[in-house]
């Protein structure tokens, strides 16, 4: 029975950890959302908070170059 009130606990440890991620996440979102519409104010143009997938050339950047030896 100790073993599964353990698995219990790291259960509910999880979920709370969880929570606590995507409340900084909306966070983060929301600071983002806000930033942009500080940004552009005044404008017509709605802002767009969704941003694009990285490029192939963003992908190279971000890898370390290769040492030869």
């Amino acid at each position: 029975m100790g073993a599964a009130r353990e698995i219990e606990a790291e259960n509910a440890a999880r979920q709370e950890k969880r929570r606590e991620n995507v409340a900084e996440r909306r966070q983060r979102l929301e600071k983002s959302l806000e930033s942009g519409l500080e940004d552009t104010f005044p404008a017509s143009d709605a802002i767009n908070i969704v941003q694009p997938p990285p490029s192939a050339l963003d992908q190279r950047s971000r890898t370390p170059p290769t040492t030869r030896p």
